[in-house]
């Protein structure tokens, strides 16, 4: 009798303890970050918005001299309107860099040849920033990072770019710590190089996408197995998965491959177990673009990024001590065919010392 009095008390206690550890769990274990799953409504109306944008239609614009911003013509002398660039900013905080960018797109001293989108996370405090940046903001949801969320919200604004203006014909993604490293004439005519052109099928001209799109890096493996082991397959084998830049500018004919897209997009919005190899956003858009049409995208960014001392997947921050006109020459450096026209990643108080070099060298093109 005793016996079994000293084995039912250990048990008792066993028992006992598993509610507690369920209230007590929380406050005593750290908290581990999961990411937000898609909800079904925002899914269905997401693909709702990017049915119509890829079913959109448009010709590639027009070839523009080689040396100025474009004319109302055409090579061939018909009227046609100027080719712009879609500027896409993804945000989850303010743009406190805006006065910069106001300065970048006043230097255009043409006719607006660009347009403006903004996706702020619905849940942060932004005030909008006014002036060139007034209603440019597209209907948003959360995003939060390790997650399909920032997919998601790329593709928004890329279909929201695609329905507003026939005439957008690069779409550059931006984030609000990034910063423009020339004046928008030279940003333009970097795009819109004759010498960039490619001869497609029958005849056509097409300009490529400037994205990056890697397949030796050392973290591939554990990048492509985040969401476990072999659930990427069959639609994504491991030797197409590919990893780049989370920034990029593409055409108007791979914003509507990405907006088209279901089949790889099933397997990309999946969760990870293993949060800290997961960063969909830097998977999806180079992996689904090697797919789909390797030839024509550059498989390089032009949007400068300095991983030195990096710290838990962010890049090195620039404070303002750090601003100078020598930071600005030595981000423009590239051993590609192209100078860098944007870098990141910048504090908010690199501000003034940015408007203090603005024109006599940012813009000095």
């Amino acid at each position: 009798m005793l016996s079994s009095s000293y084995t039912f008390i250990p048990t008792f206690l066993l028992l006992l303890s598993f509610p507690l550890l369920f209230l007590l769990g929380p406050r005593i274990l750290p908290p581990r970050h999961v990411p937000p799953i898609i909800s079904l409504p925002d899914e269905l109306d997401d693909l709702s918005l990017f049915h119509k944008a890829a079913a959109a239609s448009a010709p590639e614009p027009p070839r523009p001299p080689r040396s100025s911003l474009p004319s109302s013509k055409s090579r061939l002398g018909s009227t046609n309107p100027r080719p712009k660039i879609a500027f896409l900013f993804l945000t989850n905080s303010p743009l406190h860099l805006s006065p910069l960018w106001q300065l970048f797109f006043n230097h255009s001293h043409t006719a607006p040849l660009y347009n403006i989108y903004i996706h702020a996370d619905p849940t942060a405090q932004i005030n909008p920033p006014g002036g060139v940046f007034a209603d440019r903001f597209v209907p948003a949801k959360r995003t939060s990072r390790s997650s399909p969320t920032l997919i998601s919200a790329a593709r928004r604004l890329l279909a929201t770019a695609l329905l507003d203006d026939p005439a957008n014909a690069f779409f550059a993604l931006l984030s609000q710590h990034c910063i423009p490293l020339h004046s928008f004439k030279f940003v333009y005519n970097t795009l819109f190089d004759p010498s960039s052109i490619q001869l497609a099928q029958l005849g056509q001209f097409q300009y490529p996408s400037f994205i990056e799109i890697l397949a030796n890096e050392s973290t591939l493996w554990d990048r492509y197995n985040a969401r476990g082991k072999s659930v990427m397959l069959p639609e994504v084998p491991f030797d197409k998965f590919r990893i780049g830049s989370q920034f990029f500018i593409l055409t108007r004919r791979h914003a509507r491959v990405v907006l088209r897209d279901r089949r790889l997009w099933r397997k990309f919005r999946l969760p990870c177990l293993k949060v800290e190899s997961c960063y969909p956003e830097e998977h999806y858009f180079p992996t689904l673009l090697s797919m789909e049409d390797p030839n024509g995208c550059t498989h390089y960014t032009l949007t400068r990024v300095n991983w030195t001392g990096s710290s838990n997947g962010h890049p090195h921050t620039y404070r303002p001590p750090e601003v100078s006109p020598e930071l600005i020459y030595r981000l423009r450096e590239s051993n590609l065919t192209y100078s860098y026209l944007f870098a990141r990643k910048f504090s908010p108080d690199c501000l003034q010392p940015l408007l203090d070099i603005a024109d006599d060298v940012i813009f000095r093109d």
